[in-house]
């Protein structure tokens, strides 16, 4: 299995294992987008940190996700507030200034504003009978998101171009997500003490134990979406892990994808770079029950229907060049999960997708929960020890 985005850091050096017991004041386990801003957030604070992960800085889904830097959680900003209250407009809001603050650190080299484009349906003439009242259902949606982020305030404008019809964001942006974290650690590599291959076998508060030694620190956090459940078997009924699958193209002659699209209620999506190169995912809803695993190989299945979404993307043939897949977390209710599983231990992750942005603001979130005692916001999941 071959990822597409990691051409792009094929130089990437690493950081070398953990080699040893060691001691620091927050231990992060997890080295994605989460795991990063945890640890920015403890070393803003003043406190020194150790970070550990199984694999290679973001070898799990914040390296192998769509790319997409979209604004709000997995629901659409209407349903999410229908379920959850105003308290789903306050994590877009959040979501948009952690993009801010991303665009800042790393610039238009790494993040591209280009927006995003929600589509009702896969362009192109439906298949189907089915597909046409899907369609059709879409499109009655899109209206009631849009109305949703107007009362709000958030950015929104109707597409209606080669594509389809849909929803055109322009607060979004796309990246390839490897670069954007092995950035990211290179950052702050600089002020703490990052090891990559470095499985943890255990984790409690005060002390995480890995296959190359231990650390031990008051403050813990578990930044870890996909499998959450066998590091924390504590939260195994309150997190999932399901696999998504995507690939990646050889350019096509056409920039048919302006910014990232996903269609279909959001389960088919791609994104075009610059090179022409498609990176293609989705289908989950069509094979649900075997999409709940902890396995990350590409399915022949899911793989077949993501080549025919990349086909309706392109308007044309295309030939595929890396197939890949990789695990996250979904929660019941679709919120984030932010779970205090011992006084001093906080565990994240279940962002049901979408974690290239809720992800670094639940870990903000968790860190200012050990730290201040302030409890997150409304819109996650916030469990405590009692509930755990």
């Amino acid at each position: 299995m071959s990822v597409g985005w990691d051409t792009a850091v094929a130089g990437w050096e690493g950081f070398a294992p953990l080699a040893g017991d060691v001691t620091a004041d927050a231990c992060v386990v997890g080295l994605g987008a989460s795991g990063l801003a945890a640890i920015e957030a403890f070393l803003d604070r003043g406190l020194s940190v150790v970070g550990v992960d199984a694999g290679r800085v973001a070898a799990g889904a914040a390296g192998r996700n769509g790319g997409f830097l979209l604004g709000g959680p997995s629901l659409a900003l209407h349903r999410a507030v229908d379920r959850w209250g105003p308290a789903a407009a306050g994590l877009y809001r959040d979501t948009l200034e952690e993009l801010d603050r991303l665009y800042a650190l790393l610039g238009p080299s790494v993040i591209r504003r280009v927006g995003s484009i929600r589509l009702a349906g896969l362009p192109g003439d439906p298949a189907d009978e089915a597909e046409a009242a899907d369609r059709e259902a879409e499109t009655a949606d899109c209206a009631a998101q849009a109305a949703s982020m107007r009362e709000h305030g958030i950015a929104v404008e109707e597409y209606d171009g080669p594509l389809g019809v849909g929803l055109y964001l322009p607060d979004d942006a796309a990246m390839n997500p490897a670069v954007r974290a092995t950035r990211l650690a290179t950052l702050v590599g600089r002020r703490a003490a990052l090891h990559e291959h470095t499985p943890v076998t255990s984790v409690r508060s005060g002390s995480v134990a890995t296959e190359r030694g231990v650390v031990k620190a008051r403050f813990v956090v578990v930044a870890v979406d996909g499998r959450l459940e066998k590091l924390v078997p504590a939260l195994r009924t309150h997190v999932r892990t399901a696999r998504l699958q995507m690939m990646s193209s050889a350019p096509i002659p056409s920039h048919r994808l302006p910014c990232p699209v996903y269609a279909r209620w959001g389960y088919d999506y791609a994104q075009q770079l610059p090179d022409g190169r498609l990176y293609v995912g989705g289908g989950r809803d069509r094979f649900v029950d075997e999409e709940w695993t902890h396995d990350a190989e590409p399915t022949e299945s899911v793989q077949r229907h993501i080549e025919n979404v990349a086909r309706r993307m392109a308007g044309g043939s295309v030939r595929a060049e890396h197939w890949w897949a990789a695990s996250v977390g979904c929660t019941p209710d679709d919120r984030p999960l932010c779970a205090r599983v011992e006084e001093d231990m906080v565990a994240i992750g279940g962002y049901n997708g979408t974690g290239n942005l809720v992800g670094p603001v639940a870990a903000r979130s968790a860190v200012a929960w050990l730290l201040d005692g302030k409890s997150p916001p409304a819109w996650a999941n916030a469990l405590d020890p009692v509930a755990c």
